[in-house]
């Protein structure tokens, strides 16, 4: 459970004016993506929309889009890829994703708006970058149930894709319900009761979580986030049966033995709104959401000129 560096603890900084920027940016993202309500298998048309809208934004960006369709049911679904090509190292891919669909019922302001927002505005802040290593954004379909860790779950379908391609991929960040932070002693639980003697029980930090197999990969995502960010994050290394562990698009990954993190607010464990109605642009702290984008576009960049 050691990580390297240390978790920031106190006040946080004055937001900068690039932050206040993308923090304006980013609650303007989610409200769009959230604007319809639920979208999904069964708010299929809404789903289209936020599809077309991620599409568009990558386009704006100056990205080529590529898309890979796969159909379930009459009803067809889209991961959407862009990439910056390496420039020494090409052939090592690092992956940044997020789902874009939501749970029945919900508009999923954070789960996944928060997550969605972050890989646009992360794909604007390297749009124009060369980078040493090959950086990949991708908004991932159908995360939730009932795809949920099925083979028709959008990012099994790329991760297997990229394996049958043989991809190396060297890292791959899933972007998971990282909106919402509470001050409050208490706030924060945990799915075992030995990991509170461990780790805060405020709600206030960020938390990258792998597996025992991309254990370097936490270690090295959290040290790098806390050397250049001052914003609390912590670090778990836990197997992957422990719930919550693998909730998310990273699982897809490690089926197909890439190393693979979730970087999130720990979703059901603080955010009380969490896969209902209530899930609403209101819940999410945009300030402390853009000083964590600002913090993972530094992290992207020591890794990807690692």
């Amino acid at each position: 459970m050691l990580m390297p560096g240390t978790s920031h603890s106190g006040p946080l900084p004055p937001l900068t004016p690039e932050e206040i920027a993308l923090r304006d940016r980013l609650k303007a993202d989610i409200e769009r993506i959230s604007a319809n309500g639920e979208h999904n298998y069964i708010a299929y048309d809404n789903l289209l929309a936020v599809a077309d809208f991620i599409e568009d934004e990558f386009a704006k960006a100056e990205y080529e889009v590529r898309s890979q369709a796969y159909d379930i049911e009459g009803q067809t679904f889209r991961n959407l890829e862009v990439e910056r090509l390496g420039t020494e190292t090409p052939e090592s891919i690092v992956i940044v994703g997020a789902h874009y669909d939501s749970v029945v019922v919900s508009p999923g302001a954070n789960d996944n708006g928060s997550g969605v927002a972050a890989i646009l505005a992360l794909a604007r802040a390297f749009a124009h970058v060369s980078p040493k290593r090959t950086l990949r954004f991708v908004a991932f379909a159908n995360e939730e149930p009932p795809f949920f860790q099925t083979e028709e779950m959008g990012s099994v379908v790329y991760a297997k894709r990229c394996r049958q391609s043989n991809e190396n991929i060297v890292a791959m960040l899933c972007l998971e319900t990282i909106g919402y932070y509470d001050d409050a002693p208490g706030s924060q639980n945990y799915p075992m009761g030995l990991l509170e003697n461990i780790y805060p029980i405020t709600g206030n930090f960020l938390s990258v979580v792998g597996n025992l197999d991309s254990a370097f990969l936490v270690r090295q995502v959290v040290g790098e986030f806390r050397d250049r960010t001052q914003f609390p994050c912590e670090g778990a290394i836990l197997p992957g049966s422990v719930a919550g562990a693998g909730w998310s698009d990273h699982w897809a990954f490690w089926q197909y033995n890439y190393p693979a993190v979730m970087v999130t607010d720990t979703a059901p464990f603080r955010y009380p709104y969490y896969h209902t109605a209530e899930d609403t642009p209101d819940k999410v702290d945009f300030d402390r959401l853009a000083r964590v984008v600002m913090g993972l576009q530094r992290t992207l960049d020591a890794l990807v000129n690692a």
